[in-house]
């Protein structure tokens, strides 16, 4: 009986999975977070993305883990990365519950910046002891930050092959949920 519960609580999982991850305009994009330890005090995690359709935003909440010790992402930087040409890059921490919450977004004004089909990094976030510890493992995953950061795409209303007149209206239509694949450095 216990063997299976287990199947049948993998399957579930399985579906629930597959069932949070969407992408109505081709192949499932894929965010990448690859952390590298920097020193014995300090890590960085590289965010990287997937993707085979335009891009004009992007919210990636992380919550960020070292057991018992304190840390805090301290900065980030979008200079080379594919992104780095947007209108809005944000990177907020907020130490109290180990997370930090990067927004991008590519046009504010008159500008026509996109994120093209396509694989790279898009931001290096780098991680450090509060209290100069080691920190010898960090974890990552995603998470909800206030107010209601979770992680999300958002595709450009004009996609590649598109008559430029049709456009994809319906906000809920243009979200994209990626899949998430956390690695480690080698």
């Amino acid at each position: 009986m216990t063997r299976l519960k287990m199947i049948a609580s993998t399957i579930l999982l399985l579906c629930g999975t597959a069932a949070a991850q969407s992408d109505s305009f081709g192949i499932l994009d894929t965010l990448y977070a690859e952390l590298e330890p920097i020193s014995a005090q300090s890590w960085k995690v590289t965010v990287s993305y997937s993707n085979d359709q335009n891009i004009v935003g992007l919210v990636v909440p992380l919550r960020i883990t070292a057991g018992m010790n304190r840390i805090v992402a301290d900065s980030a930087s979008y200079v080379g990365g594919r992104v780095e040409d947007w209108d809005y890059l944000a990177f907020r921490a907020d130490t109290a519950i180990q997370a930090v919450t990067l927004g991008m977004i590519a046009n504010i004004g008159p500008t026509t910046h996109r994120l093209t089909a396509g694989s790279g990094r898009l931001v290096t976030v780098f991680i450090s002891s509060l209290d100069g510890n080691p920190i010898p493992e960090l974890d990552i995953d995603t998470t909800t930050t206030h107010p209601n950061n979770s992680l999300e795409v958002i595709a450009d209303s004009v996609q590649p092959g598109m008559d430029d007149t049709t456009r994809v209206t319906s906000m809920q239509e243009r979200k994209i949920y990626p899949a998430w694949v956390i690695r480690r450095a080698q």
